[in-house]
């Protein structure tokens, strides 16, 4: 279990300009249920435990560069597969050109607003039951791995090169840092980490912990009601949800 005094993964949230919409699609293609936020927006409601809540709040500016987190969906063979990617363009997914060649054996989407998202081929060994949203994949710094492993009390489950992964004691999805090369930072980061306090925990105590493991604050003009915005090592902005 994680230690009780650490912030938990209250969702990863995405800034959308039609957040119903968007929280309909991924409803859709991972088969959970969605609810209004009371705060704002919509959830994707986790199916069972340990999955992770999605949550999608608006915001009018358009999508310029590409997100430096991407989920990635599994297969447990080449047809299921095939369906997941036909499910996820019925439901208003398109084919996205990242770079990748033809030698890969993943198929790259991007959902109705452009957030890219990959569904991996059957056969992979690393997220191998780890559940349907494998792993949340980021661009990011083998020392920001080590942050977030003492920000959430997610044990390391990979450390080689510059890349890290981490993951709940509980087990499902994998959280991944790829390492360099770097993706060019496109001001507002529109997919980010939510958290929460651990229940019993002051609110500024924790601020002053994240900070003390090397998060920084942002501009407080970004924080919004319910949440200030902070910026972990590597300035990758997140939320920590404020008493209510």
């Amino acid at each position: 279990m994680t230690s009780a005094m650490t912030a938990h993964l209250f969702a990863i949230t995405y800034d959308a300009a039609q957040p119903v919409r968007l929280g309909r699609f991924w409803s859709g293609l991972l088969g959970r249920d969605m609810m209004e936020d009371p705060r704002d927006g919509v959830l994707v409601l986790p199916g069972a435990d340990p999955e992770i809540r999605v949550r999608f709040v608006p915001f009018d500016e358009p999508k310029v560069v590409q997100n430096r987190m991407h989920f990635d969906l599994t297969s447990s063979s080449l047809e299921d597969q095939r369906q997941t990617v036909a499910r996820a363009l019925e439901l208003g997914a398109r084919h996205a050109d990242i770079g990748q060649g033809p030698e890969i054996d993943h198929v790259v989407l991007a959902d109705p607003e452009g957030n890219e998202f990959d569904v991996i081929a059957p056969g992979n060994n690393f997220l191998a039951g780890c559940g349907f949203v494998g792993a949340l994949a980021c661009d990011g710094s083998r020392e920001v791995g080590y942050f977030w492993s003492r920000a959430l009390g997610w044990p390391l489950v990979w450390d080689e090169g510059e890349e890290t992964a981490i993951q709940s004691p509980n087990g499902g999805t994998k959280i991944t840092w790829g390492g360099p090369p770097y993706l060019p930072n496109g001001g507002r980061d529109r997919v980010r980490f939510d958290l929460a306090p651990a229940a019993g925990v002051d609110w500024q105590v924790e601020v002053d912990r994240l900070l003390s493991l090397g998060a920084t604050r942002v501009d407080a003009g970004q924080d919004g009601p319910g949440r200030v915005v902070l910026a972990d090592p590597d300035g990758q902005e997140f939320s920590l949800r404020t008493p209510r």
